[in-house]
């Protein structure tokens, strides 16, 4: 009995011995996951880092504003300028009539020639120029086909007539030209 005795007191102890060594090394595991307080210097430090974050976003955001409001400006400026030139384009087409009407007074007819080509001058001046029409091939972006005629000696597809002359001002199309197609 004294040896069984002898035999479970040094198992007690084995097993003391091996739940402190458990518990020294739980203890270090725990110290490891969990942080230790940040210093005043890191708090500061992230401070900071978070106003320079929200300075560079805010800088970001202003520029994008800035060429948003800029290309907007321009996009009005230019339909500004389409629409001023759309509503003159009624006296191109009567100063054009005037023109291929017979005239028997050679003064008017130059006079009206001379407004005609002031005209095309001050259009030429601010960028609009006009959509090429007869013996051109038929483009629906540039050219609304009224009629189509049968024509020989015509490739289908090709303007054989011009009944309104269409204008663009860069890209953006002011008036559409008006012609027949050959079929």
């Amino acid at each position: 009995m004294a040896k069984e005795k002898k035999v479970k007191a040094e198992e007690q102890v084995e097993e003391t011995v091996v739940s402190e060594e458990t518990a020294a090394e739980t203890e270090e595991a725990a110290a490891e996951e969990t942080p230790a307080e940040p210093t005043r210097e890191e708090q500061l430090e992230a401070e900071l880092n978070a106003e320079h974050d929200r300075f560079l976003r805010l800088a970001a955001e202003y520029d994008n504003f800035r060429k948003r409001t800029q290309k907007e400006r321009e996009a009005l400026y230019t339909d500004v300028k389409a629409n001023t030139v759309a509503e003159l384009l009624p006296v191109y087409d009567n100063l054009e009539r005037a023109l291929n009407a017979e005239c028997t007074d050679e003064a008017f007819y130059k006079g009206v020639e001379m407004t005609m080509n002031q005209l095309k001058s001050i259009f030429e001046k601010i960028g609009v120029s006009e959509i090429p029409g007869v013996g051109e091939k038929f483009d629906p972006n540039f050219h609304n086909a009224v009629m189509q005629v049968e024509a020989e000696g015509v490739e289908s597809g090709t303007i054989v007539a011009e009944f309104q002359k269409g204008f663009k001002l860069g890209d953006k199309i002011i008036r559409f030209s008006m012609v027949q197609v050959a079929n």
